[in-house]
């Protein structure tokens, strides 16, 4: 699911004159009016730009998203970075509306003017002292050489320039590529977040192109009320962030279901893909599955299966189906066979 906000023309104007005017560090942006637009100008005091990180500090709410165009590197074509900042404490629904739309800012400003993008959510991290422990964090990865430099620029301008027509591929294992559209990742990260226990976020394949996107994402959903926010026409991957889990991120629920009424090709798409759904939300988002449930129609999802925090059973072990519920799908026998 794509927002379909964009920057506006006064940000553009205002990012133009962050590029051209050396006496101007960073520009702040909201969103506003379905546009993201300049709210703040922050002035180049110094020479270093981690000297002037100081300025941002007065400028940041403790529960409003903002957006933050630094200039990192006054001599370099690509010295800025792009930062979302999502504060804790900010609504659910602003966390996934500026997570969702930070990749089509950049995409509209020049994603060559980016050498990074950073998200970030205590004010702290942006100071001298929090960027200096994001560089470190950053140093940890280990050293290319020169070749593979040159092969890692190729590969990421090529996803780069896939993002515009393609969305983003998760890289989810050696064997398996997974094309996923805006605000998937970003979607499932927020169900870590204390205020998001009772969110439920749906993802569907769009077809024919197979590409993994955020179909919704619905806040304070009670558990008897879940099977009621899935679709009873098409297939759907929802996960749902339990209210009653003892701390953030601990009570999440993968539930995959398939309805009679799905296609044929939906079926086998969305039956192979959700091993694959399941390692984008792990992997990528860094979610923990508490439970998996399966069920052939939304109305066999009850409270009481959504309850508790069983542990997640491993993938293809009958043995450890614990924590995996199947309320059993209605499979069609296969021509030929007895």
């Amino acid at each position: 699911m794509q927002s379909g906000i964009s920057a506006s023309q006064e940000l553009q104007d205002a990012f133009n004159d962050l590029v051209s005017s050396p006496g101007k560090r960073a520009v702040l942006a909201s969103i506003q009016n379905e546009q993201i637009t300049p709210t703040t100008t922050i002035p180049a005091n110094n020479t270093r730009f981690e000297d002037d990180l100081h300025q941002l500090q007065s400028h940041l709410s403790s529960s409003q998203a903002t957006y933050v165009l630094l200039k990192v590197d006054s001599n370099a074509p690509d010295g800025y970075a792009a930062i979302t900042f999502v504060p804790n404490a900010a609504p659910v629904r602003q966390k996934m509306l500026f997570a969702s739309t930070r990749l089509s800012l950049v995409r509209e400003l020049g994603l060559e003017r980016f050498r990074q993008q950073v998200f970030c959510t205590e004010a702290s991290e942006l100071t001298a002292e929090g960027w200096a422990k994001h560089e470190q964090h950053e140093a940890l990865a280990a050293p290319l050489t020169e070749e593979e430099s040159g092969l890692k620029g190729v590969k990421d301008a090529e996803a780069a320039e896939s993002l515009g027509t393609q969305g983003r591929r998760g890289h989810v294992s050696g064997r398996v590529d997974v094309k996923t559209g805006e605000g998937v990742v970003e979607a499932l990260e927020l169900l870590k977040e204390e205020g998001c226990k009772g969110t439920v976020v749906q993802l569907k394949y769009a077809l024919p192109e197979e590409v993994l996107t955020l179909d919704s994402s619905t806040d304070g959903v009670a558990p008897k009320d879940v099977s009621e926010t899935i679709s009873t026409s098409e297939p759907r991957y929802t996960f749902y962030a339990s209210p009653d889990a003892s701390e953030a991120g601990a009570g999440i629920v993968f539930i995959y279901t398939c309805p009679t009424s799905s296609r044929i090709k939906e079926r086998m798409i969305y039956s192979t893909g959700k091993s694959w759904t399941r390692t984008v939300a792990e992997r990528d988002a860094g979610i923990t599955i508490a439970k998996s449930l399966e069920a052939t129609e939304p109305s066999e999802i009850t409270a009481d299966m959504l309850g508790g925090g069983q542990a997640a059973a491993v993938e293809g072990d009958p043995a450890s189906m614990g924590g995996e519920k199947k309320a059993g799908f209605a499979r069609p026998k296969r021509p030929g066979r007895r």
